[in-house]
């Protein structure tokens, strides 16, 4: 069995199913606090870090490693004319480590399309948009473009995810009436495969296959206000979804996000095998409580239908450790779970004793072998810089879901600047 479980480490640490080894250190910057707002059409910072990492080689010895990293991070939001605006985000990370003089450079171009509003109540966006959707924090069902979305992990946190991740080239449509708003969205199939190159576009990654989708919100109360979704991607059935909030009391919010459709298992989709299967059913719900004091705690429930049980996850690495890890790097790459059930927490608390100083942490518990993921971050915050302290750390078995990355644990501390 040791053997096996190191022919699975070997096979994981060169495939591209998670953080690399020699990046492992520097997927940590966190979903930190934006600057203030500012009348300026674009926004620029530069961050820089320095970490040390402690990480599991394949024959499971494990080594400290430090690792060093800049960020340059662009967004862009002009006015062209009345009614005409031009958007783009654009963001280059530079890791490297010193000791064994390697360095790679991964450019994420997260937008860049333009708006048109020939009306207050009708918008209309062409170019690479970043579309997601979800009422949930940590796993978000109805984010149908998700798939694909992250060139390069730059954190673990689900904020973070969704801001720094890559849009799909789409055409957009929104209307909006009282209390209520329609989307329609086209994605055209650009061909080609996913790229590893540093400044590729990558359109592969984000338009393989033509998709649509329709959006419609409409407010029933004044704090209960319904999203239903309909995507339809080409080649497989429709897919429904729905996003909902409830207001509890002043302090706490509930929500609940589903989809369903017609679907094969995810490892069958990893596996190349095509076809519609049975209804499958994806779902997130959970409570926000926040207190006087700035301190919002979230405790959600996940649940992925098209996963593997507890038995089929168990039995896949016997049954072989190819399938085992293609099937993890396809979860990884699609954004999703790759067993039925898991656990999430998250917390936030700002201004904690002191004014500027914020404390975020989060953990995830995978439900079908008790694996788990641990990360949080203490960060400071001036006009237009920022200090950050993070930590991340995995636990469970050597082939569990957290278990079996290379990574154990990391520090990092990064300084950011606006310009």
């Amino acid at each position: 069995m040791r053997a096996a479980c190191t022919l699975a480490l070997t096979l994981l640490a060169g495939a591209a199913w998670g953080q690399d080894m020699d990046a492992a250190a520097l997927s940590l910057p966190g979903s930190a606090p934006q600057a203030a707002e500012s009348p300026r059409a674009w926004r620029l910072f530069a961050e820089a870090a320095a970490g040390h990492s402690v990480l599991r080689d394949a024959s499971l010895a494990e080594a400290g490693r430090a690792a060093q990293r800049l960020s340059l991070d662009l967004q862009v939001d002009a006015t062209l004319a009345p009614g005409l605006r031009a958007v783009l985000a654009d963001r280059l990370d530079v890791d490297w480590q010193p000791r064994r003089d390697r360095r790679k450079h991964v450019n994420t171009l997260k937008e860049a399309y333009l708006s048109w509003q020939p009306r207050n109540d009708i918008i209309v966006d062409v170019g690479r948009v970043n579309q997601y959707s979800g009422v949930a924090i940590g796993y978000n069902p109805t984010d149908f473009f998700r798939k694909g979305a992250v060139r390069a992990p730059v954190s673990v946190d689900p904020a973070s995810i969704k801001r720094d991740r890559q849009g799909s080239v789409m055409l957009r449509g929104q209307a909006l009436w009282e209390g209520a708003s329609l989307t329609a969205l086209y994605s055209p199939a650009l061909g080609g495969q996913p790229s590893s190159s540093a400044f590729d576009p990558d359109w592969g990654a984000t338009n393989r296959r033509g998709r649509g989708m329709l959006i419609f919100s409409k407010r029933l109360s004044e704090d209960i206000n319904p999203q239903w979704l309909l995507y339809k991607e080409q080649g497989a059935p429709a897919q429904l979804g729905m996003n909902l909030t409830k207001l509890v009391n002043d302090a706490t919010v509930a929500y609940v996000e589903w989809s369903g459709g017609r679907s094969p298992t995810l490892l069958a989709q990893a596996l190349g095998q095509e076809g519609a299967g049975p209804f499958r059913n994806r779902a997130a719900a959970g409570l926000t409580y926040t207190t006087s004091h700035k301190l919002s705690l979230t405790f959600e429930y996940q649940y992925n239908g098209a996963g593997l049980d507890k038995a089929q996850w168990d039995a896949l690495p016997a049954l072989s450790l190819p399938a085992y890890v293609r099937y993890r790097e396809f979860a990884q790459s699609a954004q999703d779970m790759p067993t039925r059930r898991s656990a999430f927490f998250y917390a936030s608390w700002q201004d904690l004793l002191v004014s500027h100083l914020d404390l975020t942490a989060m953990v995830r518990r995978n439900g079908d072998d008790g694996s788990r993921l641990s990360w949080a971050e203490l960060r400071y915050r001036w006009t237009r810089d920022e200090v950050a302290l993070q930590w991340q750390g995995h636990s469970g078995g050597l082939l569990s879901d957290y278990g079996v990355s290379p990574l154990r644990k990391a520090w990092q501390l990064s300084y950011r600047h606006f310009f």
